[in-house]
């Protein structure tokens, strides 16, 4: 075989293998970047920890009580709102827009947090 034949055999392998793996690349990459991000928050002694997170688009945060007594998860805004949590119950809640989203405890007002999602 010639070298010119041996460098287009050569080319176009490369070509035809780059065009097989191109997708699987996409496809890898857009499995990354879909990956859920998730986020906890400790309810615990009459506050939430930490009281302010900060996340990119599309995380879940679970709110986990973990104090002794009820307490609650609702943005000041209507976003979201748990039902009452007693010990070692959770709430989850997925952010799929940018923005700042405060939030209190019901039955406890003085119990504050915010989320920053960017």
């Amino acid at each position: 075989m010639s070298r010119s034949v041996s460098i287009a055999v050569l080319t176009a392998a490369l070509v035809f293998g780059a065009g097989i793996l191109a997708p699987l690349r996409m496809n890898l990459s857009a499995t990354a970047q879909q990956k859920a991000e998730t986020s906890e928050v400790k309810i615990d002694n009459f506050s939430f920890g930490p009281a302010t997170l900060t996340v990119p688009v599309g995380t879940t945060i679970t709110w986990t009580n973990r104090d002794d007594i009820p307490h609650t998860v609702v943005s000041t805004d209507g976003v979201f709102k748990s039902k009452v949590l007693d010990t070692d119950e959770k709430f989850s809640f997925t952010f799929s827009k940018a923005g700042t989203y405060p939030y209190f405890c019901s039955i406890h007002p003085k119990m504050t947090g915010k989320v920053i999602v960017q």
